[in-house]
């Protein structure tokens, strides 16, 4: 596999968990910059810019997120582990999220530079 390509996404942001009854409408709406919504049986998670998150959602932040520039081919394999294994062996922990074109990595905003450096060293941050 050739090395990848990651971007350090400029927003700080934060995860947030909703009651799985929270309509749409009552959700914290997308500005600009990263807004991601999973929705499941127990809950729902929403990744937004942390100044999108109001006050009263149980929440973790700051977090930066690392793009991996796409998109990837639903028949490549390895692709997560190959970044994560860096960053678990340097004791970050990472939140992911996937989408139809590519992968994000969430790390807290305190880790910010000891995960730019352990993942240099398996792919090209721009």
């Amino acid at each position: 596999m050739k090395k990848l390509t990651i971007t350090l996404l400029p927003d700080i942001a934060g995860v947030c968990r909703l009651d799985r009854k929270t309509s749409f409408q009552e959700m914290p709406q997308p500005g600009c910059g990263f807004y991601s919504v999973t929705i499941t049986p127990d809950e729902i998670s929403l990744v937004c810019r942390e100044e999108d998150i109001p006050a009263d959602y149980p929440s973790e932040k700051p977090f930066r997120i690392f793009k991996v520039e796409g998109p990837l081919d639903f028949g490549l394999t390895g692709i997560l582990s190959a970044l994560l294994k860096p960053l678990a062996d340097a004791g970050i922990p990472v939140f992911t999220l996937s989408t139809y074109d590519t992968d994000y990595l969430m790390v807290r905003s305190e880790n910010l530079d000891r995960a730019s450096s352990a993942l240099s060293k398996v792919a090209v941050l721009k």
